[in-house]
């Protein structure tokens, strides 16, 4: 009973000398009070139903502007064998388990792997859905970058950094600062909630970890009174998620190569400028450094460094796919974002994309098509224990066909 007085003791939350009297100086309506965090939640929930008005009447309309189309696709033979272990086991079989398939369907092995793969097809989302998401964000992120750069223009620590911490924390808060704090923290409650229907892509984990991160980070230093430098913080990270998303929507459309392009190497460039020199030299400077010139280091200076170096770790995680991005954009090689969702097949998709497209007219897919891939599929076959009896026979109508 007595942890939770103990646990906002002023010696862990207020520099050396500063009492929670000394901040109830302010007005109410002038300094940050832990209740008020609870307008978050039904801001979350508003923002879900925003999203969802936005990407039933707004997106479609620009996705059609752009050219955005979804794939067509093959649908997978019913086959409950296959389905079951489809859904029970694996959506990528190994090469044991693929031969244990064959002996129990009578199918073939191409003719397994090919059900497989036109069954990961289907559960793909459609582009149309990976635009709505794009476009969403992009609307939200434009709007939070342009409004926080209005309410912050003429603010003093936006020009002097060393203005944060100034009489902290009895520092008087602004309502528009107020406003910024809780539409940020609504709009990331609310991809919190979406989460599990979002789609998921290879970063997943670092998502949670980021929104969970944001959203702690916002709330402690909201309630700590660090809005001034939390507004930096947030105007920051919006700034380069415009271009994030904009590109993504320019990358969804037909003909739009040159425009997605330009707007990825522009992200590219703002991304690790704002992320990896901006945040650490100016942020971090103020948090670490600038801020012990006002006071001592205490329990909340600490915590909050953490948090913003917890932010700064995914900055550096994002910035290796960005940077594995470039490499392949410069090699001609960029097909999709490095997070892209985890049920596409670029791998299978870029061996042959001429047997694709055969395959989504229904014709029959020779994989003896070229010798080189003969000679590659050839090896897979060779190294394979599992498929001795099976590797002979290929291999020979492999060397009739070379």
């Amino acid at each position: 009973m007595d942890l939770l007085p103990d646990l906002w003791r002023q010696e862990y939350w207020l520099p050396s000398g500063v009492t929670w009297r000394d901040v109830e100086q302010l007005a109410d309506s002038d300094r940050p009070r832990p209740h008020d965090l609870l307008i978050a939640l039904p801001l979350a929930l508003g923002f879900v139903a925003l999203r969802y008005v936005f990407e039933s009447f707004f997106a479609p309309p620009m996705g059609r502007c752009l050219g955005v189309k979804n794939r067509l696709q093959v649908t997978a033979a019913p086959h409950p064998r296959l389905e079951s272990f489809y859904t029970r086991r694996s959506r990528q079989p190994t090469q044991s388990e693929i031969v244990t398939l064959m002996s129990l369907c009578g199918k073939t092995q191409r003719q397994i792997e090919t059900w497989f793969r036109l069954r990961r097809n289907q559960d793909r989302p459609p582009l149309t859905k990976k635009f709505a998401e794009a476009a969403w964000r992009f609307f939200f992120y434009l709007t939070a970058f342009v409004a926080g750069l209005a309410c912050l223009i003429d603010s003093p620590w936006f020009w002097d950094r060393r203005e944060c911490w100034s009489q902290y924390p009895v520092q008087p808060m602004e309502r528009a600062h107020y406003w910024y704090y809780m539409l940020e923290l609504g709009f990331y409650g609310s991809l919190l909630l979406r989460i599990s229907v979002d789609i998921k892509r290879k970063d997943f984990k670092e998502q949670v970890i980021h929104h969970l991160a944001t959203i702690f980070l916002l709330s402690f230093s909201y309630c700590a009174n660090y809005i001034r430098i939390g507004t930096l913080v947030m105007l920051l990270h919006d700034s380069s998620d415009i271009l994030l998303e904009s590109a993504k929507m320019f990358n969804y459309g037909t003909g739009w190569r040159k425009t997605c392009d330009t707007l990825f190497v522009v992200f590219a460039v703002a991304f690790l400028v704002t992320r990896l020199v901006i945040f650490p030299s100016k942020i971090l400077h103020t948090t670490l450094v600038l801020s012990i010139e006002e006071f001592q280091p205490f329990f909340g200076y600490y915590l909050f460094n953490v948090l913003l170096m917890v932010l700064q770790a995914l900055h550096i995680f994002w910035a290796g796919l960005i940077i594995r991005m470039v490499y392949k954009f410069q090699k001609g090689k960029l097909e999709k974002d490095e997070r892209s969702d985890e049920e596409s097949e670029v791998e299978e998709e870029g061996q042959d994309k001429r047997g694709e497209e055969n395959e989504d007219q229904g014709e029959d897919y020779c994989w003896e098509r070229s010798k080189d891939k003969m000679n590659s599929k050839l090896r897979m076959l060779t190294n394979s224990c599992v498929l001795t009896n099976h590797r002979a026979s290929v291999a020979n109508n492999m060397r009739k066909a070379q």
